[in-house]
């Protein structure tokens, strides 16, 4: 495994039974992920992605092999301690937002900062520089039944980074909206990531892959090519 890396997988495997039959959703992943790294995790449906998202935001377990997250294993972790990486070290954006209905923009970001005991005073700052910083200083006090899809989308990247976490996960971000809302909240990600967050997306859309620097193909739970793109390498084409 790499000294450096942020994340590191090493035999990765993760088997269901279904029906006295054995599905392999993993089969046997290798990946080094270095900080301040732009992933798209790709394939098509059944291809593994969404389990391999869930082992890396510690929210399954793999049947076998090795995680090492920011150079700890997961594996041996405790309940308690998995809930503080998923609390403390990892944020989530879901393509259904997952907010809560009847709290306005402020109070949902405000929310993961409870579970860390965080004081109201503080929660609220930080959740106002936040929701600042994803463009809806204006829109704190609307619930979101009241904000647009893109709208929701940015408090929604808000309340996973109001954390400061180590890793951004996002789970198809723009699956519910709209190109031209799309288009907004990938030029977000970018700029999330020349500031130094590492991002790991997954997605079945090539266009959204383009937007990454690294671009990591799942096919029947194996990982069948691991490039990097022409946009970190600045030039056309692809290089390795």
């Amino acid at each position: 495994m790499s000294n450096n890396a942020l994340i590191s997988l090493r035999d990765i495997r993760r088997t269901y039974q279904m029906g006295g039959e054995t599905l392999h959703a993993l089969d046997g992943v290798d990946i080094d992920i270095m900080a301040n790294d732009y992933v798209a995790i790709i394939g098509s449906s059944g291809s593994g992605k969404s389990t391999l998202m869930n082992i890396i935001g510690a929210l399954d377990t793999p049947s076998q092999g090795q995680y090492l997250l920011e150079g700890d294993s997961v594996g041996e972790m405790t309940g308690t301690e998995l809930a503080r990486v998923r609390n403390h070290k990892i944020g989530f954006i879901f393509q259904s937002f997952n907010l809560l209905p009847r709290v306005d923009a402020l109070h949902n970001v405000m929310q993961p900062l409870v579970y860390q005991r965080v004081s109201y005073k503080k929660r609220k700052l930080r959740a106002q520089a936040m929701l600042e910083r994803v463009g809806l200083g204006k829109r704190m006090g609307h619930q979101p039944n009241e904000l647009s899809g893109g709208q929701r989308q940015r408090v929604a990247i808000a309340r996973a980074l109001v954390t400061n976490p180590s890793i951004l996960l996002a789970d198809e971000p723009t699956g519910n909206l709209d190109s031209a809302t799309s288009h907004d909240i990938l030029n977000l990600f970018d700029e999330l990531q020349r500031e130094g967050q590492t991002i790991i997306m997954v997605t079945h859309e090539p266009d959204i892959a383009d937007r990454c620097h690294r671009q990591i193909r799942l096919t029947d739970g194996k990982v069948v090519s691991d490039i990097r793109t022409a946009v970190e390498a600045g030039a056309e084409g692809v290089v390795c």
